[in-house]
């Protein structure tokens, strides 16, 4: 990664010698001399890693999202913020509850994504346009892949992506495919996924995979596109909400054929929901592709068993899905998760908001053990009590119970929605500023932690949902179980043919599955609206959180279909876990261990010297949780609470806080798409509008009902 960015102040000497009003320029020297770009291999590649720093800084994209959206905004993720119909993050992630025509366009974080979006589209714009202006390009574009044809092949995949960022967010956007145009108009999103899959097509076969030439996972690599591919055209070919005001021939293909379309919803807010009709042709591109990339995807492997073995102090690993999310916390190592086919790569200082954002909580400040981490994301209590088998190892690695003081000290993750780092409830167990072994602390935005924009358990999901989208269950299955089974002690679970029974098809476990993998990732929000299941789960949520709190308010506790019991109250108590077990950051729990407090749920604690890196906290010994009574319910008052309340525990708050933020939690989850809508039909409003400035820049409008000033 050193070596990535080192070479990037190469390019920044070729591409910022004049701002960034000059990549609009189509006489700007700086970015369309071909001369000085391709004097060397080493010139190009700088060149092209500029690109990459530009998608790298635009953080709110994919370490932080538009203002957290995507990680607190479905119907397994929620925010840690109390219901505020005068909160544009409130607004936008659920739904737009005061309706469309009322949103301040000027309002909320991340607005500036769409023109930095642009800016990196206009770097690959100047190299493709450079490279495909060479006497010897069709020379570079031919037979095996080479070192030229890779870094073009890189600009395309570069370009690619940002397109399916826009598109995924926005909806019908500009689309400039040439060095120094201006970003005007509204194109078909359609046309745009068509042209970019026909594109990624095309170089493909000229780029290396990870471990082939000097490719890593950290750049756009062969694998990685035929990823893209199967990607972009589950969007294309996905449900989405689109505008009816543009023309009846406004929707076509890249050839400019007009697409018909296979609708759910009713017309509402010159808006409708539904896929393309040829979406089975789309898909058919998707599986060609995902299949390339599953049967030979280069150096990416998926984990079945933990390398880890045993740690130095005893800790028991033994979990291969938790191991990849070890792997993106390096820091200055400069590792890769062996199961990433795209990485994003952060040194300590180059700007990771993970955790800060998308992560374990903290109440700390900067300089603290561990920093400030809000975590805004939160994990709701139905996902994490009743979607999991309770031998599922993704669990615990992925929702932490716990957070962190800033004082080296584990705390419980409240339901009370307005304790701020601390409450709302489970939070994501991913990424930890615990585990990083020298993490600089300094700042909330530096942890150093990588960000995988794509691994191979997602290219085997996705072609497990293409399959048993296109009736292939056979091999839907095969997929499925690669993905599934590695969740499980032994790599296997007996139990699953009943998991695809109990959630009635081979597709519908398949986009369960991408729940349990990705949670806190910020891709369910997506699957719920492509695979066209939003409006049923937006609905359905309110009613399964609803049952949840009348359970609590009535019984003490709520009993899920897996047995597992969500009580109103807990019992815990802070204890010396260094001195009890030899270190205080836990690991996998177990088998033999699941009633041990300090060790079950696993993946927690704190880090096992933060007074080594931060001596004000050198000499703290009651640094652990010890928690009874999570999964099964324990009466106030009875021998057994008697009992541990004379061994030093104490009767905790846990889901009785929901009850005093029902609306938070239920009556008004997702308030924008009502029962009333459901049952009308109408569609969801899903995409996010454009600040006025970038309408008047770019000569586009809004729509969907938003305002246009």
């Amino acid at each position: 990664m050193k070596k990535i960015i080192n070479i990037t102040l190469v390019a920044l000497m070729l591409f910022t010698a004049t701002s960034c009003k000059d990549f609009l320029d189509t006489a700007s020297p700086s970015v369309l001399d071909r001369e000085s770009v391709f004097s060397s291999e080493e010139s190009a590649r700088a060149a092209l890693y500029y690109g990459y720093e530009t998608l790298r800084a635009n953080r709110s994209l994919h370490s932080t999202g538009f203002f957290w959206h995507p990680v607190w905004g479905s119907d397994i993720e929620d925010s840690q913020d109390t219901y505020n119909e005068g909160s544009a993050g409130i607004l936008q992630k659920w739904f737009y509850p005061l309706g469309t025509s009322t949103y301040n366009i000027n309002t909320g974080e991340g607005t500036e994504v769409f023109t930095k979006l642009y800016e990196t589209i206009s770097v690959a714009n100047s190299l493709i346009s450079s490279f495909e202006s060479l006497s010897n390009f069709g020379t570079i574009m031919s037979g095996e892949p080479n070192s030229l044809s890779d870094i073009y092949g890189q600009a395309v995949a570069l370009r690619a992506t940002c397109y399916w960022e826009l598109c995924r967010w926005y909806g019908d956007i500009p689309h400039v495919l040439n060095a120094g145009e201006k970003a005007q108009g509204l194109t078909s999103r359609y046309a745009i996924y068509d042209y970019h899959v026909s594109k990624l097509i095309e170089v493909e076969p000229h780029m290396f995979r990870p471990g082939e030439g000097i490719n890593r996972a950290d750049v756009m690599n062969r694998t990685y596109v035929q990823g893209l591919i199967g990607r972009i055209c589950l969007y294309n070919g996905g449900y989405a909400t689109r505008r009816t005001d543009l023309g009846a021939d406004f929707y076509t293909d890249a050839k400019g054929n007009v697409l018909s379309f296979e609708d759910w919803s009713v017309e509402k807010n010159q808006a409708i929901y539904g896929r393309r009709s040829d979406w089975k042709e789309i898909f058919a591109i998707a599986k060609q592709y995902l299949k390339m990339c599953a049967d030979n995807p280069g150096s990416v492997v998926l984990h079945t068993t933990d390398p880890r073995g045993e740690g130095a102090n005893g800790e028991v690993y033994n979990n291969p899905f938790q191991y990849t999310f070890h792997q993106m916390h390096a820091g200055d190592n400069v590792t890769l998760a062996d199961e990433s086919i795209y990485e994003i790569p952060y040194e300590a200082l180059g700007g990771s908001d993970r955790p800060a954002y998308i992560g374990r909580p903290s109440t700390g400040g900067n300089g603290q053990a561990p920093c400030i981490a809000c975590g805004q994301d939160r994990i709701q209590a139905h996902f994490y009590y009743g979607w999991f088998d309770n031998e599922d190892m993704r669990r615990d690695a992925s929702v932490a119970v716990t957070g962190s003081t800033g004082q080296g000290e584990e705390l419980i993750q409240s339901f009370d929605r307005s304790a701020w780092g601390k409450g709302s409830g489970p939070g994501t167990n991913k990424w930890d500023w615990n585990r990083i072994a020298t993490p600089n602390t300094q700042s909330y935005g530096n942890s150093g932690i990588n960000t995988s924009y794509m691994r191979i358990s997602h290219v085997y999901l996705m072609l497990a949902e293409v399959y048993a989208a296109l009736g292939e269950d056979a091999n839907a299955k095969t997929y499925l179980g690669m993905v599934h089974h590695r969740a499980f002690p032994g790599n296997k679970d007996a139990n699953f043919d009943q998991y695809i029974a109990d959630c009635g098809s081979i597709y519908k476990a398949v986009i369960k599955e991408r729940a349990l993998e990705f949670s806190g990732e910020g891709m369910r929000r997506f699957d719920i609206i492509r695979t066209g299941i939003l409006p049923e789960v937006a609905v359905e949520n309110r009613k399964v959180m609803k049952t949840i709190i009348d359970g609590i308010r009535a019984n003490g506790y709520y009993t899920f279909d897996n047995g597992n019991q969500f009580p109103a109250y807990i019992w815990t108590k802070m204890v010396d876990a260094k001195a009890e077990y030899g270190y205080r950051l836990t690991a996998q729990t177990p088998a033999d261990k699941e009633d041990d407090p300090v060790l079950f749920p696993g993946w927690r604690g704190q880090h096992n010297n933060w007074g080594g890196i931060i001596p004000a906290y050198a000499n703290q010994n009651m640094t652990n949780v010890a928690i009874k009574g999570l999964f099964k319910h324990i009466a106030p008052g009875s021998a057994e609470a008697l009992a541990l309340e004379a061994d030093g525990y104490v009767q905790t708050n846990w889901g009785i806080d929901m009850l005093n933020y029902e609306d938070s939690y239920a009556n008004k989850l997702f308030a924008g798409y009502s029962d009333a809508d459901f049952a009308a039909k109408n569609p969801p409003i899903h995409l996010l509008p454009n600040t006025y400035q970038v309408l008047l820049n770019s000569g586009i409008t809004n729509g969907y009902g938003f305002r246009q000033q």
